[in-house]
């Protein structure tokens, strides 16, 4: 059940999309790639922006701990069949939470062994866990290794502002903790195994001294995250206002620092994916660009959900009433939050429609989309900000490629 109690108005997409009409035309349901899997429901942090913990959807009190090892067997069963349905040569599995390394080091080497053995022989698994770096030891690379996992790991900046919002329970900050993580996976032997560091922007603080500080570790890649929020929760520093883009002001000079950086850059696919969608290519992430969706969640008991970021827009965003034990992944695909992130500019507002940065911005990341009162057919409430970032690209881009064109840009 996605739509939220008591809603006086039809919603976007759950009553208002025809999803048979859809499939009688020409809507094609592209497969699931990306599996989350949700294999321990609590965290050992307290972070203070948590979509989970700290938001609008408290069901999280309701699951069960740890992923069972028969739920963990039959996601991966599940995982398979649609791997072999659909003829899929990759599949990509995050293992998340709460946090997943709490489920313990002999559950994920469990998972990892059973996922990769019940796969096709003609599918490949990659497989990775996004931990907040706290629990990070050497048990926990050696799994990696052994096992061929990966590590992500968040860090929002430098202790100053990371253990503002990312403390423990007793309100202590995490910062510490992951730097030594950080560290660990530096260190050549470990650098196979390290995926990057994932950060949350917090507008209040220097961009340029963030991004520093998380190129200080040397990553082989940085996500950087836009807040989870919406119209109806807006997110910190997001105004009525279109004439201010703190994101957008507090994005730009690190894009810049990075874009002119000498020798190889740091993966930064947000970026990335802005360039390449200006030069006619592809997105390389979710959160801009509007590729079509192909990420399905599973919780700690088998549920099958839309996608866990939902939870920021209202309780049982993300609910499907389905699950592992009695569905398989095809059963979600038919479902209209489903169809709806893979429609293209056909689920996009109108308003997003007549953009003319539409075929980059893509109507922005799904669940900043989300209105109260109507459901997801709006635009990002990001789009001042998306639009003043994606014209400064372009001018720096533009730019660049005016000597090769005769001056001409």
């Amino acid at each position: 059940m996605t739509r939220p109690p008591g809603s006086p108005a039809p919603l976007w997409p759950d009553d208002l999309l025809d999803v048979a009409a859809l499939r009688a035309g020409r809507h094609t349901a592209r497969p699931f790639r990306e599996f989350v899997l949700k294999v321990h429901s609590r965290c050992n942090l307290a972070c203070r922006y948590c979509y989970v913990y700290e938001g609008t959807d408290q069901l999280w009190r309701t699951q069960p701990r740890t992923m069972s090892r028969e739920t963990a067997a039959q996601v991966c069963r599940r995982v398979a069949e649609h791997a072999e349905r659909h003829g899929l040569r990759s599949v990509r599995v995050l293992l998340h939470g709460g946090e997943p390394l709490l489920a313990g080091i002999p559950f994920l080497r469990d998972l990892a062994r059973t996922l990769r053995a019940r796969l096709p022989a003609t599918t490949a698994a990659e497989v990775l866990i996004q931990t907040n770096g706290v629990l990070v030891d050497d048990d926990t690379l050696r799994l990696c290794h052994e096992e061929d996992i990966a590590l992500a790991v968040s860090l929002d900046g430098p202790a100053a502002v990371h253990d503002r919002v990312r403390r423990d329970h007793a309100g202590r900050g995490s910062h510490a903790g992951v730097a030594a993580a950080l560290r660990r996976l530096q260190r050549p032997e470990h650098r196979r195994v390290w995926a990057g560091i994932l950060s949350v922007i917090d507008v209040g603080t220097d961009p340029l001294t963030t991004y520093e500080h998380l190129l200080g570790y040397a990553p082989p890649a940085i996500r950087l995250l836009l807040p989870l929020g919406n119209w109806t929760h807006r997110p910190p520093g997001r105004t009525d206002d279109p004439a201010h883009t703190p994101y957008a002001d507090w994005l730009i000079p690190v894009f810049d620092r990075w874009y002119r950086s000498p020798g190889p850059l740091v993966r930064i696919a947000f970026f990335e994916s802005i360039l390449d969608l200006l030069l006619g290519g592809v997105t390389r992430t979710e959160t801009i660009g509007g590729a079509p969706s192909q990420l399905a969640v599973v919780d700690t008991d088998g549920a099958l959900t839309l996608s866990d970021q939902l939870k920021s827009a209202h309780e049982g965003a993300d609910r499907s009433g389905l699950d592992v034990h009695r569905h398989a992944f095809d059963a979600l695909l038919g479902h209209p939050g489903v169809v709806a992130r893979q429609m293209g500019s056909a689920g996009l507002a109108e308003q997003c429609l007549a953009c003319p940065v539409r075929g980059v911005c893509g109507g922005g990341h799904y669940p900043h989309r989300y209105r109260e009162d109507s459901g997801y057919l709006h635009p990002s409430v990001y789009c001042p900000d998306l639009m003043a970032l994606i014209r400064h690209v372009a001018r720096v881009v533009r730019a660049d490629l005016a000597p090769a064109a005769g001056g001409h840009p």
